[in-house]
């Protein structure tokens, strides 16, 4: 469904793309779009509480790069995607850094982190921070509570769990919110809340993303990946963050391969004659239909 502002809320990063070049759409309109959606649902009484804070600065990003559209200027891959952050992540601008923690909620970051200096030389507009597990206390909290933001809710069904300590980002792309955004993972923090919330996600292994400039839990297992609607789109945002850090070690082992464009390796019969084991427990309508639709793509033996 498209909003007044002329987008479809869910529209994928090619949609988006497609929209600007033919002049059907701006980044200021796509911005003014989703800053709509998180006040209609998210910050409004009883909303989602995905979101901690809205980039102040995101309407002036935005009409500078209109004005790069108006030039008829090449765009980067991610030119005017409006991404939220988890808040865990470094940004030297307005916004906040507080690990999803009140006692650091009035911190501002020195530095961007690396993979926000990527993000914004793709041409990526920082819509703001999303609400995150505290930091401060991980154990300790229901999943997706921190002192600072409150309690993320399930968009789909608020009485069972947002996830692990990126729920605030998966929610937010989930409900429509946001193009995509960027979580971190321990152990399970990007990956469960996109299972819990229907997205897709990138969980990339240690040192092919830098991580300098984000508060990690651990040194050795802490990692930042994509979460996005579509494969695609989290493929495109991984070709942007993946690369070399200086102030990372685990990065220099990777090698200097970058960039990877990994929308390269999508394969649309990737899952043809693929054997695929299905639990039944408790499965419904939904499930029933998402079997169909890989059976339909080639897999086969389900059961």
């Amino acid at each position: 469904m498209r909003s007044i502002f002329n987008v479809n809320e869910y529209a994928t990063i090619q949609e988006i793309h497609g929209l600007f070049n033919e002049k059907k759409l701006t980044v200021r309109n796509l911005v003014l779009h989703y800053m709509s959606k998180i006040a209609e649902i998210d910050k409004c009484e009883g909303g989602l509480n995905s979101v901690l804070e809205i980039n102040p600065d995101a309407l002036f990003i935005a009409d500078a790069l209109d004005a790069k559209l108006k030039n008829s200027e090449s765009m980067p891959p991610l030119f005017g995607i409006p991404i939220l952050l988890k808040d865990n992540i470094n940004t030297a601008d307005r916004l906040h850094t507080s690990a999803g923690s009140a006692a650091l909620a009035d911190n501002y970051a020195p530095h961007d982190a690396h993979i926000v200096k990527l993000l914004r030389k793709a041409g990526a507009v920082i819509l703001g921070k999303a609400n995150m597990h505290d930091y401060f206390a991980h154990d300790k909290m229901p999943a997706g509570y921190s002192s600072r933001g409150g309690q993320v809710l399930n968009p789909y069904n608020r009485d069972i769990s947002p996830g692990a300590s990126s729920s605030g980002s998966a929610v937010a792309v989930a409900a429509g919110l946001c193009a995509a955004s960027i979580g971190t993972d321990t152990s399970s923090s990007i990956m469960y809340p996109a299972i819990q919330n229907g997205i897709v996600r990138i969980r990339p292994t240690r040192g092919l993303v830098g991580r300098s400039g984000i508060v990690r839990i651990s040194s050795t297992s802490d990692t930042a990946g994509p979460m996005a609607r579509t494969v695609r789109d989290a493929a495109i945002i991984l070709s942007v963050i993946a690369g070399p850090d200086p102030n990372d070690a685990a990065v220099h082992s990777y090698g200097s391969s970058f960039p990877v464009d990994y929308t390269k390796y999508l394969d649309k019969d990737g899952l043809k004659d693929m054997r695929i084991g299905v639990s039944k427990h408790e499965n419904g309508a939904a499930f029933d239909i998402l079997c169909k639709s890989i059976a339909k793509a080639g897999a086969i033996n389900f059961g």
